[in-house]
């Protein structure tokens, strides 16, 4: 607005008043002067004519240091251009114009103005003048943009963060989240929120219902998603709730609340992969161990065995020279001979003494579909090396057992390097291996099924038997490992048999005692 100076100042007083109004003039003048906001009124040039006592007061100008001067006094050439020309470009057509500039005060501060400008039409349609308010919103765009910062900082931080977040209101819609949420959607489906919050739901039960109707915080719990034809996912989510007040009218004198819950994910399925691989391994070194001292067991067993019946028949032989000594038979060797079998004996106790014990376990619950998991993460190497397809059917209820999780694990892993070996000695044909688990009421049975050569009905009983084994000398098996699995099912109240009505292979039968619910608890 910087136009050459008007001649002509206008008269703020009315002339008249319309017939009908009862507000004296004078009023419409003091209601100007005294107004909050900076008033001023030029000529048709900017030229100023009258300024209120607000516009001085924010200005820093007097009214004589003023009045007669153009409005571009403020301006201050950080204000583009094009601000001006659109400005004068909406008066010129008689049109109210509204916008911010920057203006200069008397002192050089400069302020953010917050500019209305209003063209006055005379009787001929002419503009004659140009009444201008405006206000200083320095402090409230200062404030709008510091918020805005704030929230441009608070979502890059939260963009850029490398765990989920996600906004949710308390319908569970979201309403914000950040790039690694957006990569879960990818690899989980539409808002994994949703399904996140589900698996906590049911998790938790009762506590979880009672935080989020409270609107309490959860710590971090780790939550596993199981996917068709993915591999499980493991999160640890936790929830903070707050709290927003309503900006509305409405709730200006009545605040109003809504709460929001924010749900951070962080994928931990890398960590649980590698402590499970440890944990396998722990469990290959703990069985490698039992299966040392099994090995060490049978081979004393055996030599115990072996050298119990040359003994016996020394025994017997011993016995009959003994009875011939009392009929009156001079028999000088009877005594050396007692007194070898003496000996042979403590050697034989000796002997039996260094059969190492079983390990001592203590008797705790048992998931049978957790031990038979386990046995098949320890076989996979020799399951894929012989190219055998495993069919693995868990029981649907939690088959659980009350027993030493040891002697279990090396019992199935056993039974499955049993089948393993069978499939392997049988050339072509299919290569399978199916293991079920099932509850039956009071017991549970476990069945391992080859699609080896089988096993001849005369000898589903013989092979349990001690030191019996199909497998031949060659073979280097001493025949004790059913004859031991059979211990140690015999040791939790089972039972293990071969299930002669199977002729596709071999199928062993291992039946336990289920433990109740109510000794579980």
């Amino acid at each position: 607005m910087s136009k050459p100076q008007a001649p002509n100042e206008p008269n703020l007083q009315a002339s008249s008043m319309d017939s009908d109004s009862n507000v004296p003039s004078h009023l419409f003048r003091q209601a100007v002067e005294q107004a909050a906001l900076a008033i001023s009124i030029t000529d048709a040039r900017a030229n100023i004519l009258y300024a209120n006592a607000a516009f001085q007061r924010i200005t820093g100008y007097g009214q004589d240091e003023i009045v007669g001067h153009n409005e571009s006094i403020l301006s201050y050439r950080v204000t583009p251009k094009l601000v001006y020309e659109t400005l004068w470009a909406q008066i010129q057509r008689q049109r109210p114009w509204n916008g911010l500039l920057v203006n200069k005060r008397k002192d050089g501060n400069r302020y953010l103005a917050d500019v209305t400008i209003t063209p006055v039409v005379g009787e001929a349609g002419l503009t004659t003048h140009y009444l201008g308010m405006h206000r200083d919103v320095t402090e409230v765009h200062r404030l709008e943009r510091q918020v805005q910062n704030q929230k441009t900082l608070i979502e890059s931080v939260v963009d850029a963060a490398q765990v989920a977040i996600v906004l949710l209101d308390e319908n569970e819609h979201v309403l914000l989240d950040n790039q690694e949420y957006k990569k879960l959607i990818g690899d989980l489906g539409k808002e994994p929120a949703v399904r996140l919050l589900e698996a906590l739901r049911l998790q938790m039960g009762d506590a979880y219902t009672k935080a989020y109707e409270k609107h309490r915080n959860i710590a971090a719990r780790e939550v596993c998603i199981e996917s068709p034809k993915r591999p499980t996912r493991w999160f640890s989510c936790a929830i903070s709730w707050f709290e927003e007040h309503d900006v509305g009218a409405d709730a200006f004198y009545e605040p109003l609340r809504r709460h929001y819950l924010l749900l951070t994910i962080q994928d931990i399925s890398e960590i649980k992969r590698q402590q499970e691989a440890l944990r396998i391994n722990s469990l290959r070194a703990l069985l490698a161990e039992q299966e040392r001292i099994q090995g060490l067991r049978e081979t004393l067993a055996g030599a115990v065995y072996q050298l119990e019946g040359p003994l016996n028949m020394l025994s017997a032989a011993a016995n009959m020279m003994e009875r011939r000594r009392e009929a009156g038979a001079d028999l000088p060797a009877a005594s050396a001979l007692e007194e070898a079998m003496q000996k042979s004996r403590e050697v034989l106790e000796t002997l039996r003494g260094c059969i190492p014990e079983q390990g001592n376990e203590a008797l705790q619950p048992v998931n049978l579909n957790e031990v038979l998991a386990d046995v098949l993460k320890l076989t996979t190497a020799s399951l894929l090396g012989a190219g055998i397809v495993v069919e693995w059917s868990p029981s649907n209820e939690p088959p659980v057992v009350s027993g030493h999780p040891g002697q279990l694990t090396n019992l199935f892993k056993q039974l499955i390097s049993n089948a393993v070996e069978a499939v392997n000695e049988r050339r072509g044909g299919q290569r399978e291996l199916r293991i079920a688990c099932t509850s039956r009421g009071d017991h549970l049975e476990v069945f391992v099924e080859d699609s080896g050569p089988g096993i001849a009905d005369d000898l589903r009983y013989k092979v349990f038997q001690p030191f019996f084994t199909t497998k031949g000398a060659a073979r280097q098996h001493l025949g004790l490992g059913l004859a031991m699995a059979q211990e140690v099912v015999i040791r939790h109240g089972g039972t293990i048999d071969i299930d002669p009505g199977y002729h596709a292979g071999c199928r062993v039968r291992v039946q336990l005692p289920l433990l109740t619910g109510a000794n579980h608890g």
